[in-house]
């Protein structure tokens, strides 16, 4: 068989679906990240793609990072730029449900494809080790005092830390539209405001802050999940008092138009980087848990989640 008439066929069997995994190794995949580099997406999409590597389900991984909006910046980028394109990936999650239910953005979310859900996680809020105050009570009390003086940072409008600082606020007697929240394009920036004093306190994924708070420049004073975290002493919210709980899950979708089998062939991809060994580890050095959800049922809980969250918001005065 002629070089050209053996990479056709090649292609017809991958797109077929009928390829199997390991022929696939050679592929190139596409990773659009919708944040900035140091966050959570940024983290969850080079674990994900090393895994893919490791599986043997992927031979190169390339990354784009695109952030803004909650990720609505990246999804366009994505709807727009991808279609069709069997091997494009886009890591997403709760954030950017909160991103399309804020802003309101031209993309649609269900203009790509779902694949799967790969992990949730809780945030943790911290404050910058030399803050006058040391735990989420003193917080609090001041929030009642005078709303705009704590500033919240975190990610971008209508991210779960934002999402939790207004429930925060509601459940304490205040008015969520008063709260002074400051939004950060990435992970890094969210950081650095914490460590140099910028906001008052600081929200994100308890994987993103871990190693500042392993070395005391940052001190955790509440988690946003029912339950303390395992080998964790930072309290939750609903220990201290506050009846709030929200936990962040992330996935990961296809482009726009790729066909039920080419769906399928990415989500066996996803299934089998998921059971590697570099993907466990990367569980456990981020304290990811695993939130395995794949295809049609994927799809519907992103369509339930949509709506719980925008009825959340609603209330919080948010939307």
């Amino acid at each position: 068989m002629r070089r050209d008439a053996f990479l056709k066929s090649m292609l017809a069997l991958a797109a077929a679906g009928s390829l199997p995994l390991q022929a696939l190794a050679a592929t190139n995949v596409k990773m659009l990240l919708p944040a900035n580099p140091g966050g959570g997406w940024d983290t969850t999409g080079r674990a994900l793609g090393k895994a893919l590597q490791d599986a043997g389900v992927a031979g190169s991984v390339t990354y784009d990072n695109k952030g803004g909006a909650a990720g609505a910046i990246g999804l366009a980028q994505f709807v727009n730029g991808s279609k069709g394109d069997p091997n494009a990936m886009m890591v997403m999650g709760a954030v950017m449900l909160g991103g399309i239910i804020t802003g309101k953005p031209p993309v649609d979310l269900n203009q790509a494809t779902p694949l799967a859900r790969l992990t949730s996680e809780y945030n943790v809020f911290v404050l910058p080790a030399n803050s006058p105050y040391k735990t989420m009570g003193e917080v609090v009390a001041q929030l009642k005092k005078d709303p705009g003086s704590i500033k919240w940072g975190g990610g971008s409008r209508g991210s779960t830390e934002h999402i939790a600082a207004a429930m925060i606020a509601r459940a304490v007697g205040v008015d969520p539209a008063k709260i002074n929240y400051v939004a950060f394009r990435g992970g890094g920036e969210a950081i650095a405001a914490v460590l140099g004093g910028n906001v008052t306190v600081g929200g994100s994924g308890f994987s993103e802050f871990a190693e500042y708070i392993a070395t005391g420049k940052m001190r955790p004073i509440a988690v946003t999940s029912a339950q303390r975290l395992e080998g964790s002493t930072v309290p939750t919210l609903k220990e201290q008092g506050i009846d709030v709980e929200i936990g962040n899950w992330r996935g990961v979708y296809g482009a726009p138009g790729i066909s039920a089998d080419q769906r399928a062939q990415l989500i066996a991809m996803l299934e089998k980087a998921t059971k590697s060994a570099s993907w466990a580890e990367s569980m456990k050095k981020n304290d990811w848990t695993s939130a395995w959800l794949a295809g049609d049922a994927f799809s519907q809980f992103v369509t339930a989640e949509f709506a719980n969250l925008k009825d959340t918001m609603t209330r919080a005065g948010m939307v």
